[in-house]
């Protein structure tokens, strides 16, 4: 017999995916999977790894050297700001490791200048417009409503998301009793 929403025991913090349940209404969250960069007893936040925008980063911020990499929309929390994750750990002052090896943030100035004098690529760097935020529980309320699958981030390269992919490939990490669940339509109605 399959069961239609597997029990999914992985507790939520800082650098876990959280995948959303092929259920989920809401149009932003829509088969997204999201990279937790913090989870307290304040709040959650991060980045959804699988929606991306056809704009340079040139284009968004003036001034900016032109690099050939693309805009993630990490969410709708502070949309006209700009954030990133990075690999290039204390080469940029004020970052905060998120996941072995992965960065959050830091000092804004330093990377524009690494990468206006070419010394990093863009598989070193993303940029996500907003971020995906939970106030004190609220992350905790959407786990028990069952909007949310938490996962580890396996084999997932951060730095480059399928956008098509990566939802689908992540609920089949999960294991066996998953499988149904990344293959589950869009709009059942149509099957």
């Amino acid at each position: 017999m399959i069961e239609f929403q597997p029990e999914n025991k992985l507790e939520p913090k800082r650098g876990r995916l959280l995948i959303s349940e092929p259920f989920l209404k809401d149009p932003y969250f829509k088969r997204t999977v999201v990279l937790l960069c913090e989870h307290n007893e304040e709040g959650s936040f991060g980045f959804v790894l699988n929606r991306y925008i056809d704009i340079g980063i040139d284009e968004i911020m003036a001034d900016f050297p032109v690099m050939d990499t693309r805009i993630s929309v990490g969410g709708p929390v502070q949309n006209s700001n700009l954030f990133f994750l990075h690999t290039l750990g204390d080469q940029i002052e004020g970052s905060t490791e998120v996941v072995k090896g992965v960065f959050l943030g830091g000092h804004f100035d330093l990377l524009r200048d690494k990468i206006e004098n070419k010394l990093i690529g863009s598989e070193q760097v993303r940029f996500f417009i907003g971020y995906s935020g939970w106030s004190e529980n609220q992350l905790n309320e959407e786990l028990d409503e069952k909007s949310w699958l938490v996962a580890p981030i396996g084999g997932v390269d951060l730095m480059d998301t399928d956008e098509d992919k990566l939802w689908s490939a992540t609920i089949k990490s999960l294991g066996k009793g998953f499988d149904h669940l990344a293959n589950f339509p869009e709009d059942p109605s149509l099957n």
